[in-house]
């Protein structure tokens, strides 16, 4: 009888083991701007609400509007010893990929993080300051953890934004997997 009992328990426990899923806690963002007298960063943070709400927010002025050439080069980097390459490193022209978002899946990928929260919805020209405005931790989980199937550990997401040919900012943003 308690071999049943136990038996039971122990599938039970895998079931649930199972059902876990892995879970984005977001733990630092960086952001630079290389050349002031084109952007700067109003703000750029993460806000912990509690225990289990954290959200990123972001605004960056631009002072030389409209602008018209936007490169970006993200990359994913995984911490090993030191953040090593993982995945990805791409750059694209942003303003030809948000007039045609499907011409490059990985790219639509990453904009889709972050897209709803943010005034970066449109194609080019940008006459107006860029915002990312409170990316809840649950609106990653729901993205990161349920497309792709990542390996538990430390993460940055490392982006340039490049607009006539020269880095103007840099955003770091680094977040674990568990």
């Amino acid at each position: 009888m308690w071999k049943y009992i136990w038996l039971s328990h122990f599938i039970m426990m895998l079931y649930l083991v199972n059902e876990i899923a892995p879970m984005v806690e977001f733990t630092n963002v960086k952001c630079t701007s290389w050349d002031k007298k084109f952007d700067d960063f109003e703000y750029c943070h993460l806000k912990s609400v509690n225990r289990s709400f954290k959200y990123l927010s972001l605004k960056v002025n631009l002072f030389k509007v409209p602008i018209t050439k936007v490169k970006v080069n993200f990359a994913l980097l995984k911490r090993y010893s030191g953040y090593k390459p993982f995945l990805y490193n791409i750059t694209v022209d942003a303003c030809k990929l948000l007039k045609h978002p499907k011409a490059n899946p990985i790219f639509g990928f990453f904009h889709g993080l972050f897209k709803e929260h943010s005034n970066m919805n449109h194609s080019c020209p940008y006459d107006h300051d860029l915002v990312v405005e409170k990316l809840p931790t649950s609106f990653m989980n729901q993205k990161i953890t349920g497309a792709l199937n990542f390996p538990h550990g430390d993460y940055l997401f490392h982006s340039d934004w490049l607009a006539y040919g020269i880095n103007r900012a840099t955003v770091d943003f680094f977040y674990t997997l568990s």
